[in-house]
């Protein structure tokens, strides 16, 4: 036990020591090259100009870099990858304790992880190039990428790791066959959708983080420890970035970080599902939930405008930024979504832990 734990938290803290180093590395070309959008502003979800979201962001969105999230899987990929070279050239039964990487449990989050990032780097550094500043790639190519990737990874579980079937808190698990794979589609596309919620300083590094270190203990209490220290991982890697986001951000996540982060999310709860003989796909809309709240809200939004003659819910959508519309500082939402977040963490943790 003693040594499951250590190799558990040794990968998270190495993480945050290594997303500590390169902060400064990372903030100096940022700044050098001046990674961030030319003109301020965006489009809405109906193409029209999001003139409430200019207004909140008119002073910062020219000013503040993007592309933090790259201190995120940087540093993860700096700690799995270390620790694999450290077991394979000096090995040990410690080197080789600590080494997590592992075909069964960290190939394909990890995988996940550095695909959505280099695709969200890719759109970030167009978005950053282009004068008008909203150029990047397309949403239908980005959603395309995200359900191309998901259909493979939905059909990995079903064909290669035999998953067929999901929990059910209120019984026995649910066969649903080879329909797991449109059902992974959904959920990673549903995900990526929340991605959004990284847009107020400090906001998206504390919901994350809460999310994976739910996961961590949930991979942990069913025995999947090389899942358990990746998650742990993400979460030391997410502080570090976290330690640098919070007002006034020194350097925004965006789709380099959000698109990884979110569509690993998906990943790690159906591993921690019926294949680790768990419920971590039933606690994901718990754990997640104030990512579901950030998707239904634009829903609700846009829906409304629609159909009742333009008429809007919130001021803005999504529901973060209707707070401050209303008039809550970002720091007010920022530490209310933390404190909202680890309160869901602790309760999908108990759905997800339930005999």
């Amino acid at each position: 036990m003693i040594l499951d734990l250590l190799k558990v938290f040794i990968p998270a803290v190495a993480t945050f020591w290594i997303g500590i180093a390169l902060a400064p590395i990372l903030t100096h070309y940022l700044y050098k090259y001046k990674i961030w959008k030319k003109k301020p502003g965006k489009t809405a979800f109906d193409g029209t100009a999001a003139v409430v979201f200019g207004k909140l962001r008119e002073e910062t969105e020219t000013k503040t870099p993007r592309m933090g999230g790259i201190l995120i899987w940087a540093s993860v990929a700096f700690t799995t990858f270390g620790l694999w070279l450290l077991a394979q050239f000096a090995p040990s039964d410690v080197t080789a304790k600590l080494d997590f990487l592992t075909r069964d449990q960290t190939w394909i989050p990890l995988t996940t992880l550095l695909l959505g990032a280099i695709v969200g780097l890719i759109n970030d550094i167009l978005d950053v190039t282009d004068p008008r500043g909203e150029k990047g790639i397309p949403l239908s190519t980005r959603l395309t990428f995200v359900a191309t990737l998901s259909l493979f990874i939905g059909w990995w579980f079903y064909e290669k790791l035999d998953v067929t079937s999901i929990s059910n808190p209120f019984g026995p698990n649910l066969e649903i066959g080879w329909l797991i794979i449109p059902l992974f589609m959904a959920v990673s596309l549903f995900l990526y959708a929340s991605g959004v919620i990284d847009g107020i300083d400090g906001l998206s590094g504390g919901v994350f983080s809460s999310i994976f270190f739910a996961y961590a203990f949930i991979a942990f209490s069913l025995g999947q420890i090389n899942l358990a220290a990746f998650c742990a991982a993400l979460v030391g890697g997410i502080l570090a970035f976290l330690w640098f986001n919070v007002p006034p951000a020194r350097f925004w996540m965006t789709e380099t970080g959000s698109m990884g982060l979110t569509l690993t999310i998906a990943v790690v709860a159906f591993m921690t599902d019926t294949l680790g003989e768990g419920k971590g796909l039933t606690a994901l809309p718990i754990i997640a939930f104030l990512l579901v709240a950030t998707v239904f809200s634009n829903i609700i939004q846009v829906l409304s405008k629609k159909f009742r003659n333009g008429k809007k819910v919130f001021k803005i959508a999504p529901l973060h930024h209707h707070f401050e519309a209303i008039g809550w500082p970002g720091y007010k939402v920022t530490m209310r979504y933390w404190i909202l977040s680890i309160i869901f963490s602790i309760l999908g943790v108990s759905v997800a832990l339930i005999p």
